[in-house]
């Protein structure tokens, strides 16, 4: 049963390439322009996450774009042909646009299989938020789950998956209008990192401006606790991904793990990939884990 369809989503959910091997989760590529080439969000095949952050570090800005419907009509038609259906699982309507790509190709495709199912959910999330809810799909498929229960279950508690930010670099939340370039400028100056999170529409926003890395690390780990299912008994998983800033990214989940003895295993690096690092440029912690319903 558990083979009749497949699981989808984009470079964005920013799971290691290994992860989407291993379980078999194609994936549809963003791009990125850089320096004037082109490149595919492949995982750091094309161009390594060191590379791409020393140039952004340097100066370069990158811009990127979406995965059209064409590119998902080609992900998913050899899989259709072969007579297995698609549960697909895109980054959030409140940042990108893929989401619409897919219903697009989605439609399309029902025209020329009439008898499959394809379902397209969007994540409302970002990053390995995202991946934490393409994780969640996969095991319950392991598991035996049918495709449209799965779809139901992501429905109805994809809001319970909270992503919290914070960035000690302001520069690309400036440039993409995230924050003011007053508010920027003084909060490089006063040594401001943001804390921000998505809220129910999948948008990201800042909730906090507190001064200094040592306690917005505290702070993201104090939301957890007050959101957490379960607080401090919290058994699901947590995951962290990081934009060129691993050893801070350790700092957090080390405090995760100091005050949440029942996880679900450790907690989980990766690294921001290359299309939403173009947005959040180096030095963005996030952290994600099951919680109570984002409702703003």
């Amino acid at each position: 049963m558990k083979n009749e369809y497949k699981i989808t989503c984009c470079s964005t959910a920013d799971m290691p390439l290994a992860y989407f091997n291993e379980k078999k989760i194609p994936y549809a590529k963003f791009h990125f322009t850089m320096d004037g080439a082109e490149y595919l969000d492949d995982l750091g095949v094309s161009i390594s996450f060191e590379d791409f952050y020393k140039r952004v570090s340097e100066g370069t800005m990158p811009v990127t774009s979406q995965v059209n419907a064409d590119e998902f009509k080609e992900l998913w038609d050899p899989f259709l042909k072969e007579g297995m259906d698609i549960l697909h699982i895109s980054l959030s309507s409140g940042i990108s646009g893929a989401v619409n790509s897919a219903y697009i190709a989605q439609e399309e495709l029902k025209e020329k299989y009439p008898e499959r199912c394809i379902k397209v959910v969007d994540s409302l999330g970002a990053s390995s938020g995202y991946g934490m809810l393409v994780d969640q799909a996969w095991e319950m498929q392991n598991d035996g789950a049918a495709l449209g229960e799965i779809y139901e279950w992501l429905e109805s508690n994809k809001l319970n998956l909270h992503h919290w930010f914070f960035s000690t670099d302001l520069t690309h939340y400036k440039r993409g209008g995230r924050i003011s370039s007053v508010s920027a400028v003084f909060g490089t100056a006063l040594n401001i990192c943001p804390l921000m999170n998505m809220n129910h529409k999948g948008e990201l926003i800042p909730r906090r401006k507190i001064r200094g890395k040592k306690q917005v690390m505290k702070e993201i780990v104090n939301m957890m606790e007050l959101h957490a299912q379960k607080g401090l008994d919290y058994s699901g998983k947590c995951f962290i991904s990081n934009s060129d800033c691993y050893e801070d990214a350790g700092e957090v989940a080390g405090l995760v793990e100091e005050k949440f003895k029942h996880m679900n295993g450790r907690v989980i690096i990766n690294s921001v990939g290359t299309v939403i690092g173009s947005h959040t440029g180096p030095g963005t912690v996030a952290l994600f884990f099951w919680g109570d319903r984002r409702v703003d």
